[in-house]
C-alpha cells in the first residue's frame, strides 16, 4: 500500500514521495482507524437510546459499505486520500459495532446463557480476523493488484446484515424500559424465547425498570458524577485498560522478531500468524462453552494471572536470546502462551462484565465510557509502544506485566462473579461485594 502511495504521488508530481511525507501518510492510515473508532463510541450511545439497538446495527452497515467502496475504488481514481478517510469510516463502524453488538446480544439472552451468547460476537471477530489474514498471504490477495479486492471483501458481511437483520426483534428490554411499549417487548421476547409464556421474565424486567427510576436516561456525565454506580464504572475502566494495555496488539511488534530468530523464513513468518489466529478461535470456542460455568471472574483471573507470567518470562527469554541461541524456542513458547492467556479472559471477557453490571438505562453510558478507554489505549499502544520498545528493550514487558499484575489485582479483590444471575440480582451482588471490600 506504501509503494501505492509513492506511485500516486509521483504521478501528480512528477517526484518520488519524501520518506518522512511517506510516514506522514502511513502514519494517518493507521491512527485514523481509532480515532474513527473513537468517534463510533461518542455516536453510539445517543443513537443506541433514541434509535434503538437493532436499528444503530442496520444503519452502521452503510459506514462499512462506504469504507469498502472508498478503499476499492482509490487505486483505480489514483487517490491514497480515499484510502486514508475509509479508514476513518471503518473505524466509526468499528466503534459502533463494539458497543451496541454485545449490548444488544446480552440484552436479548436468557441470563444463564449470556456470557456465551457475547463471546460468539468475540469469536466472530476471531474468526474475521483469520479470514483477513489468510486473505492477505501473497499467494491469495496480499499483492499489488489483490489489496483493493481484499478490502472491498468488508463489505460482504454488511450487506449479508443488511439482508438478514431485519428479520430480529429489536431489544425486548429497550422496548419496556426506555420506550415503555410492553406489547411490542412481549412480542419481542416471545420470538427470541420461541415460546409464547415469558411473563416471569416480563415480571423481571418490570422489577429491573421500577429499581432504575432514579437512572432513567443517564448520560456518561451522570454516570461518572453517580456515587452508586462510581465503582462499577471504575472496574469498567480498570478491566478496559488492562485488556488494551496487556493487548495482543503489542506483541505483533516482537513476534516477526523472534519467529525468525528460530530459522523461520521470513516468508513463512505470515502462515505462522494465520496459524495463531487460528488458536486463538479455538481458545475462544472453549470459552464460549465455560464461562457460564465457570464463570467470568475465573476466566479474567486466569488469563491476566497467565498474561503477567509470561511478560517476566519473554523479557528474560528476549534478554537472553542473543546469547543462548536456543533461547528463542522459548521465547516463541511464551510468546503462543501469551496469546492463549489474552484469549482466556482479557480479550473476551470485559464486554461480558460491562453488560452485566448496569441497568438498562446506564448500559449505554458505561459501554461509552468502556470503549473511549479502548480506543484512546488502542491509540496510544499503536503511538508509544515503539519508543517504549526502543528504550527499554526487552524490558519493555515488565511495563506489560506491571499492568497484567495490577488489573488482575483490583480484578480479585473489587469484581464478584456474576454468572447465571439476572441484572436485578447483579446490581445487589455487586452493591453487597463493593461494601464489604470497602469495609475491611
Amino acid at each position: 500500500m506504501q509503494e501505492f502511495y509513492n506511485q500516486t504521488y509521483h504521478k501528480r508530481n512528477n517526484i518520488n514521495i519524501d520518506k518522512g511525507l511517506l510516514m506522514f501518510f502511513w502514519g494517518l492510515t493507521v491512527t485514523f482507524f481509532p480515532i474513527g473508532g473513537l468517534i463510533g463510541t461518542l455516536l453510539a450511545r445517543p443513537l443506541a437510546d433514541h434509535c434503538g439497538r437493532k436499528n444503530i446495527l442496520l444503519v452502521n452497515n452503510f459506514f462499512s459499505v462506504t469504507a469498502a467502496v472508498l478503499s476499492c475504488c482509490c487505486k483505480a481514481v489514483h487517490c491514497y486520500e480515499l484510502v486514508i478517510f475509509s479508514r476513518l469510516v471503518i473505524g466509526i463502524c468499528a466503534g459502533i459495532a463494539c458497543s451496541v453488538v454485545p449490548m444488544y446480544l446480552g440484552e436479548v439472552s436468557p441470563h444463564n446463557l449470556r456470557g456465551a451468547v457475547i463471546v460468539v460476537a468475540h469469536f466472530f471477530i476471531a474468526f474475521g480476523v483469520l479470514v483477513a489474514q489468510a486473505l492477505g498471504l501473497h499467494v491469495v490477495l496480499g499483492t499489488r493488484k489483490g489489496w483493493p479486492v481484499l478490502l472491498f471483501l468488508t463489505s460482504i458481511p454488511a450487506l449479508f446484515q443488511i439482508l438478514l437483520l431485519p428479520q430480529f426483534p429489536e431489544s425486548p428490554r429497550y422496548l419496556l424500559m426506555q420506550k415503555g411499549d410492553e406489547e411490542n417487548a412481549r412480542k419481542a421476547l416471545q420470538m427470541v424465547r420461541q415460546r409464547e409464556d415469558v411473563e416471569e421474565e416480563m415480571e423481571e424486567m418490570r422489577m429491573e425498570d421500577n429499581m432504575e427510576q432514579t437512572e432513567k436516561r443517564m448520560s456518561m456525565c451522570s454516570l461518572v458524577l453517580c456515587q452508586s454506580q462510581q465503582w462499577q464504572l471504575l472496574s469498567v475502566i480498570v478491566m478496559m485498560l488492562g485488556q488494551q494495555l496487556s493487548s495482543l496488539n503489542t506483541i505483533r511488534y516482537y513476534a516477526e522478531v523472534i519467529y525468525l530468530s528460530t530459522g523461520v523464513q521470513e516468508d513463512n513468518v505470515r502462515y505462522i500468524t494465520v496459524t495463531i489466529s487460528a488458536m486463538v478461535i479455538f481458545i475462544t470456542t472453549i470459552t464460549i462453552f465455560v464461562i457460564d460455568s465457570s464463570g467470568r471472574r475465573v476466566l479474567l483471573l486466569t488469563g491476566f494471572g497467565i498474561c503477567s507470567v509470561c511478560c517476566i518470562l519473554l523479557a528474560m527469554a528476549l534478554e537472553l536470546q542473543s546469547t543462548i541461541a536456543w533461547m528463542s524456542y522459548f521465547s516463541t513458547a511464551f510468546l503462543i502462551i501469551y496469546v492463549i492467556g489474552h484469549s482466556i479472559g482479557p480479550s473476551p471477557v470485559p464486554s461480558v462484565m460491562i453488560t452485566e453490571m448496569f441497568l438498562q438505562s446506564s448500559r449505554a453510558s458505561a459501554f461509552m465510557a468502556g470503549e473511549i478507554v479502548h480506543w484512546v489505549s488502542l491509540f496510544l499502544t499503536d503511538m508509544l509502544f515503539l519508543h517504549i520498545k526502543i528504550g527499554a528493550e526487552s524490558y519493555s514487558f515488565l511495563v506489560f506485566f506491571l499492568i497484567c499484575m495490577s488489573t488482575y489485582a483490583y480484578i480479585f479483590k473489587m469484581v464478584p462473579e456474576t454468572k447465571k444471575k439476572t441484572f436485578v440480582e447483579i446490581r445487589k451482588i455487586v452493591k453487597d461485594h463493593i461494601d464489604g471490600c470497602l469495609r475491611k
